[in-house]
């Protein structure tokens, strides 16, 4: 930590130079480092970085098409279950197979199940830390005073009297909220496993469909759980609510916490089986389709819904990561898609994995994750665009198409209604999400809260349509394939955290490139070639300082709500590489304590 004082016309500002590396309550290696303006509470820089390097891209060049998803659902121990859901759904366009109807809502069931899962816990046992009583007392001990005396609206709903007492209810290990979703987490991993045999490295879930043995019992087992989950989340939406528009309202000027401008991309996820054929020549209508309708946002404008123009958007740039540039060495793999269109040498089909790893430097390279755009042909620029921590961008997406309604939710164009049915604790209730002014930190964790309901009744929809499937004898999940001797084929998913897409080129029946994007190197993105922040640099920046207490005793909470909003998720962003080939053999000792 420097210390530096800076003239700013006449004034003399106090700025520090802080970080935060790593960051705590995520996944893997994330580095936040930042100066701080303390005369004026704001935040002036802000650098991302992550300073592990592995290589899923190298090392599945060569390997059997078949075993991809077995591979990269090792990516990740959090969503390794999103890598494998997206593999298989890349692999179905590659071999050109369409699971049967079951098999198609055994996918969905098994990722809405996730997805209730991460949410749950990133929200209420990660992320709402930041907002609990005791990290509050630490930071805002004016703030907690007000909260203690501040009714909550939603109390006869939620239990909780004061804004107080859902902070306390927060606190880690000892808060009652705390410790309930920790529980909700263990039933809602049995939801997934009931499809895809294991979490987070599915044994079940395979291109072609699903090798589970799905009965009525299966769906049975399923259903009691999701009734107990709605009792939970229908506390979970208005309680969030009381504390977030608490916030907003006592802290003025706390929206600009993580504020950055509406720039969004997600792919939408949850096919219905009635539509989708896996084909990229159809991919524009059946992606349209789906439960979560995929969009592109520039300028809070909804620019493309066409999974097919979106897929081609795509740029992969360096800029300040640790690689060098493949288009000046590589001859591309792919010049036009499907349909013909051209492909640029630096889209995921295209890209080549070149490490140069050297010394951290803020003034040039200082990070091992790469810089995805979008690429805006109307202003010919490469858009920054983030996930909104998943939710954000799912539900923002969503709601503006208005493509969306399969009778427990409905986009209206500027909202998502949900009715949330009826459970022996608790009596059918409406929720209606609307697309909010900002994209800031408040606003992607409550999207978060939103987004369980939102999942589980996605949930119940395939869940009641499976029922049909079973009950007319329509038991198979799975469908026979035959590998390509050459293909072109993209997944296109949504991991709980945001956007997910594996892209694949197939020469003489085996993988020639490999390459998956999930949406850490979105969000956790460099500076690139053109000096454009990633979105966690960019939310950063300029943020307000509300935090009370001075230079000397500075937590960051504010850094780290903007920070943790977006749900990052590090070990998919970055690689590993053993540079000339070497066979490294490593012992791990599931039990050992040392």
């Amino acid at each position: 930590m420097a210390t530096v004082e800076t003239p700013r016309g006449d004034q003399k500002v106090m700025v520090k130079e802080m970080s935060w590396d790593p960051i705590t309550r995520i996944v893997g290696s994330l580095g936040i480092h930042t100066e701080i303006d303390f005369s004026n509470q704001e935040v002036l820089k802000c650098y991302s970085t992550s300073m592990i390097f592995r290589g899923f891209d190298i090392f599945m060049k060569g390997i059997d098409p078949r075993d991809a998803h077995f591979i990269t659902s090792r990516i990740c121990g959090i969503c390794g279950d999103n890598h494998c859901t997206c593999s298989c759904l890349n692999q179905n366009m590659a071999y050109g197979v369409k699971p049967p109807p079951l098999g198609d809502l055994a996918f969905n069931l098994a990722e809405s199940a996730d997805y209730m899962f991460d949410h749950a816990i990133f929200n209420d046992c990660m992320a709402n830390v930041d907002f609990c009583e005791q990290m509050v007392k630490e930071t805002n001990p004016s703030l907690l005073q007000k909260a203690e005396q501040e009714l909550a609206p939603n109390a006869d709903i939620h239990g909780y009297r004061t804004i107080a007492d859902i902070m306390r209810s927060l606190n880690p290990f000892t808060g009652d909220f705390y410790l309930e979703t920790l529980q909700v987490a263990r039933y809602t991993r049995e939801m997934y496993c009931l499809f895809g045999g294991r979490h987070t490295h599915p044994s079940t879930i395979m291109p072609g469909g699903c090798s589970a043995h799905i009965t009525h019992q299966t769906l049975t087992d399923y259903y009691v759980r999701l009734m107990r989950y709605f009792a939970y989340v229908k506390r979970v939406v208005p309680m969030h609510d009381d504390l977030y528009d608490f916030f907003l309202r006592e802290l003025p000027g706390y929206d600009m916490v993580g504020y950055r401008e509406t720039n969004l991309v997600n792919w939408g996820c949850f096919d219905d089986p009635d539509y989708v054929d896996y084909d990229y020549r159809n991919m524009t209508e059946w992606g349209r389709k789906r439960y979560i309708t995929p969009g592109v946002v520039i300028g809070g404008e909804l620019i493309s819904t066409d999974l097919v123009e979106m897929n081609l958007m795509i740029r992969i740039l360096l800029g300040s990561s640790y690689f060098d540039d493949w288009t000046e060495t590589e001859q591309p793999f792919v010049t036009a898609d499907p349909l013909g269109n051209p492909v640029d040498h630096h889209h995921p089909w295209n890209k080549v994995t070149i490490p140069k790893p050297q010394k951290r430097d803020f003034a040039d390279k200082y990070s091992w994750v790469v810089s995805p755009r979008i690429y805006d042909q109307r202003t010919d620029t490469h858009v920054c665009c983030d996930t909104g921590g998943g939710p954000f961008a799912r539900q923002w997406c969503t709601a503006k198409a208005g493509l969306v309604d399969f009778g427990y939710a409905k986009a209206t164009g500027d909202s998502i209604q949900m009715v949330l049915p009826k459970t022996p604790s608790s009596p059918e209730t409406e929720l209606e999400w609307r697309i909010p002014e900002k994209s800031n930190a408040i606003e992607r964790d409550r999207a978060r809260s939103y987004h369980q309901a939102y999942s589980a009744l996605i949930a119940l929809h395939c869940l009641e349509r499976a029922f049909e499937e079973v009950r007319a004898g329509r038991t198979k999940s799975w469908s026979k394939f035959t590998v390509p001797q050459e293909a072109v084929s993209v997944g296109f998913h949504e991991a709980a955290r945001g956007v997910l897409s594996h892209h694949m080129v197939i020469r003489e029946g085996r993988i020639a490139n490999y390459q998956p994007y999930p949406p850490t190197p979105w969000n956790a993105s460099v500076r690139d070639v053109y000096g454009t922040p990633g979105p966690y640099e960019d939310a950063v920046q300029n943020t307000p300082i509300f935090e009370e207490n001075g230079p000397e005793n500075f937590k960051g909470v504010d850094i780290m709500r903007a920070v943790r909003s977006f749900d990052p998720c590090l070990p998919c962003g970055v690689h590993m590489y053993g540079g000339s080939g070497r066979v490294r053999k490593v012992v791990h000792t599931p039990t050992g304590m040392c």
